[in-house]
């Protein structure tokens, strides 16, 4: 039997709405159905509706829409909502140099609130997922794609987990104490979530290295942001390809030159599908970028 959904107030401005207790893609089509029939309703009051992993808030204006009429109106919302089996998303291939010297430099500036002071954090994560060195750790981070389940923390930020079986997912822990700096564009790990760093900034998640490419832009100077300052959105899903110094050089110059792009691609997601086969399907996926 489902879970029931528990809601709760966040201050005067917030309906917070966990859809449960575990993250799943289940849990993430339950809380895009409701999330969608709420947006349908266009009710006064309510200025953003926020989609997270396992979870969703609502920010509303108390002076425009009581709390608890709101609250009515999301259950209402949830007993009509009928959660989609499929997807209409894309799915975007990511360059990452992996093993890259700006994060490696200050990975080292914080060893002491680390784990294992005398090992990188490549090197960590290899090791505790049972994996022979970095080069394999590596293969298996970016051997399968990535489901962007919700975008935040800081701006342009997605939170990723990987489509395979659980069994398979990397899992690498926090650092004992944050980092007062993280390099922007740094492909971090925390639990079983990537992430992409979209600025520069404080942060407590392992680092593996960066991307060249742009997610979080207010001028929007690439094709690909043009649309949007904020790139990712939930839904979405990574494919992450491992690059040399060299091409990450020339994509760093053709983004300042204002013309690099991503490869991006439409692609249907079938929830179904990915249940029955975890390994199989997502690789049918990455057919299309080929």
């Amino acid at each position: 039997m489902d879970q029931p959904i528990r809601y709760s107030f966040g201050a005067d401005e917030h309906l917070f709405a966990e859809v449960s207790e575990s993250m799943s893609l289940e849990a993430f089509f339950k809380g895009m159905a409701i999330t969608r029939a709420v947006e349908r309703l266009e009710l006064d009051g309510v200025l953003d509706v926020c989609l997270a992993n396992a979870s969703f808030q609502i920010r509303f204006d108390p002076d425009r829409i009581a709390p608890h009429t709101l609250l009515d109106a999301v259950k209402g919302a949830e007993a009509g909502a009928v959660a989609e089996r499929s997807l209409h998303t894309r799915i975007i291939e990511i360059p990452v140099l992996y093993n890259d010297p700006w994060t490696h430099e200050t990975l080292m500036r914080f060893r002491d609130r680390h784990q294992d002071p005398d090992a990188t954090d490549l090197e960590y994560a290899a090791r505790i997922n049972n994996l022979a060195d970095t080069e394999a750790f590596i293969t298996a981070h970016s051997g399968a794609p990535w489901f962007v389940s919700m975008v935040g923390f800081v701006a342009g930020l997605p939170f990723m987990f990987q489509m395979v079986e659980r069994q398979r997912q990397l899992q690498v822990p926090k650092y004992l104490r944050p980092r007062t700096d993280t390099p922007k564009l740094t492909l971090g790990h925390g639990g079983c979530f990537a992430c992409i760093y979209s600025v520069r900034g404080a942060g407590g998640y392992q680092m593996f290295g960066v991307t060249p490419a742009p997610i979080y832009d207010p001028q929007q100077q690439l094709p690909y942001l043009q649309e949007h300052m904020v790139f990712f959105r939930p839904g979405d899903i990574v494919q992450f390809k491992p690059i040399d110094r060299q091409t990450y050089d020339q994509a760093v110059a053709d983004v300042e030159a204002g013309h690099f792009d991503l490869r991006i691609r439409p692609v249907e997601f079938s929830l179904d599908a990915f249940l029955a086969d975890p390994t199989g399907y997502p690789q049918t996926l990455l057919e299309v970028q080929a």
